[in-house]
């Protein structure tokens, strides 16, 4: 594998095991709309999606079909139920040795959907934030994953020509693939470190 100059994370489901917790969120806050959203539902569709492409399917598909502008009026309520569970963020213990490693011989970036306020508090809690030179989220950019754009974007940013991009989901692999750039895959945020390790180190 060729030599890296840059590593481009996702958050959700790669640093950190928080999926169920947007899942949740939604669902709570699109329950009184009528709106049921299971997490097999979610995590089969709609993880690493733009919220607002999620909304406009879920919009299509109630029963009667529902404005989806009336089901976004919810994400500033989401987004403090997101952030209310991620006070105490559960990132592995092991995370920052590794980023710390990684960090002396990489520049390193966090390119998420998610937005500012739900990811930079829970790095920052748990003294994290020091090692990316870059956070992209979906404020940044006008396309999100499974376009191109945020991972463009973030290797912009850190100069990278040849980053590796460590992703979960369908869209978040697609956008690394679009991108042009070497993509690892990982199911779960708890596997991430050893997979990252051989894949870089063997």
């Amino acid at each position: 594998m060729p030599r890296f100059d840059a590593i481009l994370f996702d958050f959700d489901g790669v640093l950190v095991d928080s999926e169920p917790m947007h899942c949740a969120c939604w669902a709570e806050v699109l329950a009184p709309l009528g709106v049921i959203l299971s997490w097999e539902q979610y995590r089969e569709r709609f993880a690493g999606l733009d919220d607002r492409e999620m909304l406009r399917s879920l919009a299509a598909e109630a029963d009667p079909p529902l404005d989806w502008k009336l089901l976004w009026a919810q994400f500033p309520a989401k987004q403090k139920c997101f952030c209310r569970k991620m006070k105490d963020p559960p990132f592995l213990p092991q995370l920052a040795d590794l980023l710390e490693r990684l960090s002396k011989e990489f520049n390193l970036a966090v390119v998420t959907s998610s937005s500012r306020i739900e990811i930079e508090p829970p790095l920052e809690a748990r003294h994290l934030r020091q090692y990316f030179s870059a956070l992209v989220t979906g404020e940044d950019v006008e396309r999100h994953k499974p376009a191109p754009d945020p991972y463009l974007l973030a290797a912009r940013l850190l100069g990278a020509r040849t980053p590796l991009v460590v992703e979960d989901s369908a869209p978040g692999l697609a956008s690394g693939c679009a991108a042009g750039f070497a993509v690892l895959e990982v199911s779960k945020a708890n596997d991430m470190p050893d997979l990252l390790r051989t894949c870089l180190f063997g």
